[in-house]
């Protein structure tokens, strides 16, 4: 598996996301309380809110327009809502952040 460069683990505060731009659309990068790092697909599976921009708790984000709760982990919906959205392998390595591109290219096709 080969990885890109995204940043520094320094660059997303905790509770935090910034936003990673692909030529296939936007992914978002979180930070939780306890410097786990997961990246997901900048969209709510609901109405497409951006979910970058939501509260994160846990390993878990809650959409800013319509309150869903999308598990940063798995990237599925949680309690009565249905839907997901994708999920990408990181890795952290010496204070930096490496995403997979074997992710982006599967986001692609």
């Amino acid at each position: 598996m080969s990885w890109i460069a995204i940043g520094s683990i320094d660059d997303i505060p905790a509770r935090g996301a910034r936003c990673v731009v692909t030529p296939q659309g936007r992914i978002a990068v979180f930070r939780t309380a306890e410097d786990g790092f997961f990246a997901i697909d900048d969209h709510c599976p609901h109405k497409n809110g951006p979910l970058a921009q939501g509260i994160v708790h846990g390993n878990a984000v809650t959409c800013p327009l319509h309150g869903w709760v999308i598990s940063l982990e798995t990237g599925e919906a949680q309690g009565a809502d249905d839907g997901a959205v994708r999920t990408y392998a990181l890795k952290v390595e010496d204070g930096r952040l490496y995403i997979s591109s074997d992710a982006i290219a599967r986001r692609a096709a």
